[in-house]
């Protein structure tokens, strides 16, 4: 009877580090995708770029003036460049919250969002992120959006 209590306990032990370990990861890839955010609401290139690996992938998968989906390829240097430009309004993507499912070294983060010039909508979509956990921490290799202006999912 002592055993199996003693082998219940350490078993329940296991399963709760295991859990609290999968939060602790789920945490840093959550916060390498706020500092993304933090840096476009700052305007400072160097932090959204920190966050990057150097050849990663960005994605917009949107309805063309015809209706038809299409699948449009941005590039990170524009975009650190647009970041880093001087503006009037603040960039604000407003995140509705996180999916992120982890498994060993790579991360999917799925995050519905509004994005806000200033104090003005611009359009809602969902980021569907990858990272990679190099040697400098999590790091985004491939980004894919969606956008509209209606039909918002927060």
């Amino acid at each position: 009877m002592r055993l199996r209590i003693l082998t219940t306990f350490l078993l329940l032990m296991a399963v709760t580090v295991q859990v609290q370990a999968q939060a602790s990861v789920q945490q840093e890839v959550q916060s390498a995708i706020e500092k993304l955010f933090d840096g476009m609401r700052e305007s400072d290139s160097s932090k959204v770029a920190s966050v990057f690996t150097k050849d990663a992938i960005m994605q917009t998968v949107v309805k063309n003036q015809e209706g038809m989906v299409t699948l449009n390829n941005g590039n990170l240097e524009g975009f650190l460049k647009a970041v880093g430009t001087d503006k009037n309004e603040i960039w604000d993507e407003r995140i509705g919250g996180y999916e992120i499912k982890v498994d060993g070294e790579l991360a999917s983060a799925w995050t519905p969002y509004q994005f806000y010039r200033g104090d003005n909508f611009s359009h809602c979509g969902v980021n569907s992120f990858q990272l990679m956990n190099s040697e400098e921490g999590w790091k985004i290799f491939h980004i894919v959006d969606t956008r509209r202006r209606d039909n918002c999912v927060n």
